[in-house]
């Protein structure tokens, strides 16, 4: 059954694990990838990227791209939001605070943080406003 506006918006603002899809070649399947997002209801979608990486260039290309997340228990859930990119902007030390608290447990947020400026480098934040939604919750199945 498809989740209401409220229920979705609810879902997708919990911290799961997304898969962002984004065009990369005509020739090609769409480039899918894993990472952390980060969402408000009634807002637009955030992640952080490299801003050299693959997904950034296709992103770039593409103007567009979309995030899925989901979980399977304790019913089997997902949400997937496609739309335009809307701006980038340097990333910030608050954002990247921001990202890894809402994943990892406060006593390793300062780990990775320091983890990710030395071994990662640089990234910029992406802004994509949900124009597109799918939704379903599978219940007790």
């Amino acid at each position: 059954m498809a989740l209401s506006t409220e229920e979705r918006e609810h879902f997708l603002a919990e911290p799961h694990i997304g898969a962002l899809s984004v065009t990369e070649r005509p020739d090609r399947a769409p480039l899918t990838v894993p990472l952390w997002y980060q969402y408000t209801p009634g807002g637009e979608l955030w992640v952080r990227t490299s801003p050299g990486s693959r997904k950034m260039k296709a992103i770039d290309a593409a103007g567009r791209f979309s995030l899925m997340a989901q979980r399977t228990a304790p019913t089997v859930r997902y949400v997937s939001v496609e739309g335009p990119v809307t701006r980038t902007e340097p990333d910030s030390p608050e954002r990247a605070r921001e990202m890894a608290a809402r994943y990892l447990p406060e006593e390793k947020v300062a780990g990775y943080l320091e983890f990710e400026r030395t071994q990662i480098g640089e990234h910029i934040v992406v802004f994509l406003r949900p124009e597109h939604w799918l939704s379903l919750d599978m219940g007790a199945v």
